[in-house]
């Protein structure tokens, strides 16, 4: 099959998702696409430009809609319901890739349409009321917490457990009694610390205004 710029970022997601972050390199990239590593460089310069073809990949899985300007959306959305859906959208599109994420998050952002989603997500933060200097404080805040539960969705089910506690730990083995299952998952948690989070911010802008 005939490679190019799509397959070999398709290649490089599929390798990853396999064998983690680590693996990437081009050589075993080459291999993966059953190629000379010189071959590759006809499609990127390195594995620099790739990094950031795989996240411009996962990006356009990422809804912003909800962030457009009134005038470009006949949806009228709150910031706050707005970052709701954008958080929702973002788990979705990362939940698929967890070993991406290490990946991503210590690699600088060279991809322009990262960029093109912030702008969007800022924009409407800032036609929500919140002050220009705090709008990447809340944006990254809400990063943070959509890609550490994207990690915590993949963990395994037996991660946190009453066998694997003992029984020195009352506290725990309480908090876990199987009573309690339908809170203590990580979708619960999610819908949990995402609302938190939300009307954290909400009061936030409230002591700002």
């Amino acid at each position: 099959m005939k490679l190019n710029q799509d397959r070999l970022v398709d290649a490089a997601l599929a390798l990853v998702d396999d064998d983690g972050e680590e693996a990437l390199s081009m050589r075993t990239l080459a291999a993966r696409v059953d190629r000379q590593v010189s071959s590759l460089y006809n499609h990127v310069s390195g594995r620099g430009e790739l990094i950031e073809l795989m996240r411009a990949r996962i990006v356009a899985d990422i809804d912003v809609r909800v962030f457009s300007r009134p005038e470009e959306s006949p949806e009228n959305v709150s910031w706050d319901r707005a970052l709701e859906l954008w958080a929702r959208s973002y788990l979705r599109a990362f939940a698929g890739h967890p070993n991406l994420i290490r990946l991503l998050a210590t690699t600088s952002i060279r991809d322009l349409s990262t960029y093109e989603m912030y702008d969007a997500v800022i924009g409407g933060l800032r036609r929500g009321g919140w002050p220009q200097g705090q709008t990447v404080a809340v944006m990254r805040s809400v990063e943070a917490f959509v890609l550490g539960s994207a990690l915590d969705i993949v963990a395994p089910g037996d991660l946190i457990t009453q066998e694997s506690a003992g029984d020195g730990f009352a506290e725990v083995q309480g908090a876990l009694d199987p009573r309690f299952d339908a809170n203590s998952s990580a979708a619960a948690s999610f819908e949990f610390g995402l609302t938190s989070l939300i009307q954290g911010l909400k009061h936030q802008l409230e002591a700002l205004s």
